[in-house]
């Protein structure tokens, strides 16, 4: 039956027509945004100030009140987008006694396309939280409010692994949700769905909290798309969903699941169907994790991602007798990093991480959103097991180069615009590879599209260690050579290819 969940988990899609994107996002975004946030739930430091809540304060004895209360908060987003379709072109001698359907000649042609979801508008001044797959590839985004207003937006930040996204309008004393505590959430606890299903108006359902902390596998493919378009190693999707009956329909997405008390819990992705409609299960993405993404693409322009260096096993009973483990549950560290947060911290292979953050930790996703919370530089309290004696270790995160600084998204498009004129996707060498080669780094040309490298004899697979003389160990290595390189003259690529010691040279006209 788990194995079910990939085919019957379809994302919460817009339209009958197609999903759009728009991935223009904005850069280094400067301003403050300030949130609604409920009494009970922490504040949030850095960018987002706490303010007391202007949603209800008490849990009503109907649905009316939440219902009320945020419904003017919740967006109609429409999108379109231009995509390219072929189209079989029949020579007109034959088109006569065969009609269209006969064979001939592919031609592109430019077709535009409608969509549209819904968002949350999670500031006074115009930010609105919404899916990535809502804005993903739109060349419009326009946004309706309750009130018939209708803006063009901004696209600020986009998410895959979460299938978050955060957009823009020119507007001020907006009503905004208040954001409430995803991790107070109770299973059996009633919640209400609000959004713009299957085009109509607002919308608001009803349902339980039927699970959390639920994966079902639907983001993977956007981590597959995120490694083929840039030069690094995919990451793993952060999917630790709130799973709701709630009636929720292509159209919800990036709409608001709240509590009794009109507090924001989660954003509604994605459902469970055979046929792509309400089939009795939804998935919401939790607030907890909406607050960190969101302030990050609002402060940074992309997610700051802290890295533990495990590579974890979940437990069962099975798999615990396997690895001989002292516990039946928590996850399994299968090895560690090699200076790595974990491995700095002390954790060893065969460890049990049995709590984070005090909580007791039952499953990868649970303690992947635990950790998509933070960033690097972060302690996080981790608890193992190691020979049946419980320990305490306090991991400080590291960013995806080992380092405790953030990313911001400004250093990682300068990477990708100066490579991006050789037309490849590039990956680092690992130090297993490096040594087995004899060499001591590089970098691989993983893919070869249109481009700088397409005019040379260079394969898929070459490894680049030297450019224009300078050793070449990481990504960042070959964009200073390549950003140095002036007008008029050339790249001079030396390396090797996996099956031979033999050095090759390219020139690469530049």
């Amino acid at each position: 039956m788990k194995s079910n969940w990939k085919l019957l988990a379809l994302m919460a899609l817009l339209s009958s027509v197609v999903t759009l994107a728009a991935y223009n996002l904005l850069g280094f975004n400067q301003r403050d945004v300030i949130f609604n946030e409920s009494s009970s739930t922490p504040t949030i430091t850095g960018r987002l100030a706490a303010l007391t809540g202007n949603g209800p304060t008490a849990t009503p004895g109907d649905f009316s009140t939440a219902a009320e209360a945020v419904t003017p908060t919740v967006v109609h987003i429409r999108t379109t987008m231009t995509r390219t379709v072929r189209q079989q072109q029949v020579p007109d001698i034959f088109r006569d006694f065969f009609g269209d359907d006969f064979g001939g000649q592919s031609r592109p042609r430019r077709q535009q396309g409608q969509a549209s979801g819904s968002g949350v508008i999670i500031s006074k001044d115009g930010y609105i939280v919404t899916n990535n797959h809502v804005v993903q590839d739109a060349d419009e985004v326009e946004v309706i409010l309750t009130d018939k207003r209708s803006f063009k937006a901004k696209v600020i930040g986009t998410d895959p692994l979460t299938d978050l996204a955060v957009v823009k309008i020119e507007a001020n004393n907006l009503p905004a949700v208040t954001l409430g505590d995803s991790d107070a959430l109770k299973l059996g606890e009633w919640v209400l769905a609000v959004g713009y299903p299957l085009d109509l108006e607002s919308t608001v359902t009803a349902g339980i909290v039927s699970a959390k902390g639920r994966r079902i596998g639907i983001l993977d493919q956007n981590a597959r798309q995120q490694q083929q378009q840039n030069d690094s190693k995919a990451d793993t999707p952060v999917e630790s969903f709130i799973q709701t009956d709630a009636a929720i329909n292509p159209g919800n997405s990036g709409g608001a699941l709240v509590n009794l008390r009109g507090e924001l819990v989660g954003i509604n992705s994605a459902i469970a169907s055979a046929t792509g409609y309400y089939s009795g299960y939804g998935f919401a993405v939790p607030v907890s994790l909406v607050k960190k993404v969101s302030a990050d693409l609002l402060k940074y322009g992309n997610v700051q991602r802290g890295y533990l260096g495990i590579m974890p096993i979940e437990l069962n009973s099975t798999i615990a007798k396997e690895k001989n483990a002292k516990v039946g549950r928590g996850i399994y560290v299968e090895s560690v990093v090699d200076n790595g947060a974990a491995k700095t911290a002390g954790l060893e292979k065969g460890d049990v991480i049995v709590k984070m953050e005090g909580q007791p930790l039952d499953s990868d996703a649970q303690m992947r959103e635990i950790i998509g919370r933070r960033r690097p530089g972060d302690i996080l309290n981790v608890t193992v097991n190691r020979n049946g004696t419980e320990r305490d270790f306090k991991v400080e995160l590291r960013n995806r180069n080992g380092g405790r600084d953030v990313i911001k998204k400004t250093d990682v498009t300068a990477t990708n615009t100066a490579l991006s004129s050789l037309g490849a996707n590039f990956e680092e060498l690992s130090a297993q590879d490096a040594k087995q080669l004899g060499i001591s780094g590089g970098v691989r040309v993983k893919k070869i599209m249109d481009g700088k490298l397409a005019e040379t004899d260079i394969e898929e697979g070459f490894i680049i260690v030297k450019a224009n003389g300078k050793n070449v160990k990481t990504t960042k290595d070959l964009q200073a050579i390549l950003s140095s390189v002036k007008e008029g003259e050339g790249l001079m690529l030396i390396g090797m290819y996996p099956n031979s010691s033999r050095m090759y040279y390219y020139a690469v006209p530049v």
